[in-house]
């Protein structure tokens, strides 16, 4: 038989073409189910999260359906809705681990066209629990406002709306950063998250107080009449333009939705273009020729030459670039003005609550040498006697106070502008002084005595196992001691003030920084031979992270 009488088969259909959205949002599922199987500790946090998110989500659509007819319904939708599109924008910069497919570099090497690449990843960030989240509270809102057939079919369109302008407003920021989000700065970020989020807290509080005082949320018309034109609540603000009547308005708020969705897609897809095709920045500046300066430059050229220089600017080079010491200092750089600025700010507090800025930073120097972790075993080869440890010490409290000074007078100062309590401002900063001395003596001494281990991974773990007691005691012991140690300044601002004698205060400054000053001095001159005959006690302790 020939190959023409041969019986002609027909050809294997081909497989059916799978959309690229589909596949994301299978990725998407898959990525999270097998996150979820890594662990059963990671299977109840999630668990947990997600109960306690539609938890706070059903009380706040209870509290919006509740609020359905309000004359202030209006105000505090559209308030509402705008911090919730802020928050898609600012969270993802803290917490970029939060969702496995944020990162688009990890797809660099498939043959993906920017179009459907963006339309996937946008409908697979509609799955999580933020998005659920949110969808909650946008639902609730649209019920809050919604009025009559114009004003519900405006709700249908301002729903979706909202939710893919919230992810692509984040999907355009997290992508405009993602390599700052994998760099050390990003990891800095993540780590200063908390931090960012209890000052906020601060702020909100505040703010609430200062409106229950003003009159209610009538006061925040102005803010909301601003809010209705800006994208991310927008398209809720025309639900409730719609519901009154104004239908040019709610034209013009639903366009301006739309607009500004375009655009962000727009800048999205530029950026992942150019995050996909462009070289790393960082690769580029490896490759480039390096040119070697010689001789000590900037903060350490001012010093004299020796192991203080060299100490000195180490210790500003762990603040500067260590996240955990960064995420410390900021920490305390910033509760130190929140407590007394807030409470002269609500009219409650006392000029003396600055003092507290100096509690804050004289913690600094508590653990000086787990901040060094097993790296301290270098610090300890030049350490030979007790005088090396005491120029170790020293070295390190002076870099500590080229922060902690400038900064708690800037905080005193600003303390008696709100309150106008100038003429015990002296006083202040005496005790300040006198503190923050007390602090640096305590500090060298629970050092050499008390050292513990700062674990380099996890942002919110700052003790080694096992080493939560030592923690504990010297930082508590100091918070204790050091008000006892500079009780002699402390006691002679309150009998200036019992015998009237205000216009002597001023003698508190130099009395204040003259025992200070001793104090310090001698908290090295006794934590200095400790130090030197505990160093491998010390390497043992601060290398168990």
């Amino acid at each position: 038989m020939s190959v023409l009488d041969a019986p002609v088969t027909a050809a294997a259909p081909a497989p059916p073409a799978t959309g690229l959205t589909p596949t994301f949002v299978r990725l998407k599922l898959t990525l999270l189910r097998n996150g979820l199987r890594q662990s059963s500790g990671r299977k109840a946090a999630f668990i947990a999260s997600l109960v306690f998110a539609l938890l706070v989500a059903a009380g706040q659509v209870l509290a919006l359906v509740l609020l359905r007819g309000n004359a202030n319904a209006g105000t505090v939708v559209v308030l509402l809705t705008a911090v919730v599109a802020l928050g898609w924008a600012v969270l993802p910069l803290f917490f970029p681990s939060g969702d496995d497919t944020l990162d688009p570099t990890r797809l660099v090497m498939l043959p993906l066209r920017p179009e459907p690449l963006v339309r996937a990843l946008l409908v697979s960030s509609l799955i999580g629990i933020g998005p659920l989240f949110t969808l909650c509270l946008v639902v609730g809102s649209v019920i809050a406002l919604a009025h009559g057939a114009a004003g519900t079919v405006f709700a249908v369109l301002a729903v979706p709306l909202t939710m893919l302008l919230c992810v692509a407003l984040s999907r355009a920021v997290t992508t405009a950063n993602v390599r700052l989000l994998n760099s050390r700065k990003g990891r800095d970020l993540a780590v200063l998250s908390g931090l960012v989020i209890a000052v906020g807290i601060q702020f909100v509080n505040f703010g609430a107080q200062r409106l229950g005082e003003a009159g209610g949320l009538s006061t925040l018309e102005p803010v909301a009449d601003v809010a209705r034109w800006l994208p991310g609540a927008s398209a809720i603000a025309a639900v409730d333009a719609a519901s009154r009547g104004s239908y040019g308005v709610a034209a013009a708020q639903l366009l301006v939705t739309v607009a500004a969705l375009g655009a962000l897609v727009w800048l999205w897809q530029r950026g992942l273009v150019k995050l996909m095709t462009a070289p790393d920045g960082s690769t580029v500046a490896a490759a480039a020729p390096t040119r070697k300066e010689s001789g000590r430059t900037g903060l350490s050229g001012l010093l004299p030459e020796g192991r203080t220089a060299t100490v000195v600017h180490r210790s500003l080079l762990y603040i500067a670039r260590d996240p955990k010491t960064k995420a410390a200092w900021v920490t305390a750089l910033a509760i130190g003005a929140i407590v007394p600025l807030i409470n002269a700010l609500q009219g409650t507090g006392s000029i003396y609550f600055a003092c507290f800025a100096a509690g804050m930073l004289g913690m600094q120097m508590y653990n000086q040498f787990g901040q060094d972790t097993s790296a301290f075993w270098m610090v300890a080869l030049t350490i030979s006697s007790t005088r090396d440890a005491y120029v170790e010490l020293r070295a390190r409290a002076f870099a500590l106070l080229l922060i902690t000074l400038p900064y708690t007078v800037v905080v005193c100062v600003a303390t008696a502008a709100l309150l106008g309590s100038w003429q015990a401002l002296p006083g202040v900063l005496g005790i300040s002084f006198a503190l923050l001395g007390a602090m640096l003596a305590i500090g060298a001494v629970a050092s050499a005595l008390f050292p513990y281990s700062i674990p380099q991974e996890g942002a919110f773990k700052n003790v080694a196992p096992g080493q939560g007691g030592l923690a504990w005691i010297s930082i508590l012991g100091g918070m204790l001691a050091a008000p006892v140690l500079a009780g002699p300044v402390i006691a002679l601002t309150v009998w200036l003030h019992l015998a009237d004698h205000h216009s002597a205060l001023w003698l508190v400054i130099p009395a204040g920084a003259v025992y200070g000053a001793l104090l310090g001095w001698a908290g090295l001159r006794i934590a200095a031979p400790r130090t030197a005959n505990r160093l491998p006690e010390i390497l043992s302790a601060v290398s168990k992270g």
